[in-house]
């Protein structure tokens, strides 16, 4: 169909039923992170999405050595490798340890730091 879905949609990216993505082994292209987020060092971020569908999204994210400051979307994560500590300015929390198997749960809005000790890679999944 050329691009659409029965019904007129745009087809949507999708994860291949039954079939192994290695989300650890994906190339991922890093761009800098943006200067007024950059807390210390010269931290640069790469990302891919996997699935997007109105539930929200899937994908793999990475941060090199580095710390920055972020607002986040709603999500839920795992780390797949790497060493990080993510402190919470906004609402003020007790920080977080990331390390392999981490699962975290975030709220859009919640405004972060995240100090990379050595390259971090998730999966996420965001609404």
């Amino acid at each position: 169909m050329s691009g659409e879905q029965a019904g007129g949609q745009a087809d949507a990216l999708r994860l291949v039923a039954g079939a192994l993505t290695d989300a650890p082994g994906l190339a991922l292209e890093h761009e800098p992170v943006a200067a007024d987020q950059v807390v210390a060092g010269a931290p640069t971020t790469g990302y891919l999405a996997l699935d997007e569908s109105d539930a929200g999204e899937i994908g793999v994210w990475e941060m090199s050595v580095g710390a920055m400051r972020d607002v986040e979307v709603d999500e839920v994560f795992v780390v797949l490798a790497g060493d990080a500590t993510v402190e919470f300015e906004s609402p003020a929390l007790a920080p977080i340890e990331l390390r392999p198997g981490s699962v975290v749960r975030l709220e859009a809005g919640m405004q972060t730091v995240w100090t990379v000790r050595e390259a971090l890679r998730k999966v996420f999944i965001s609404r």
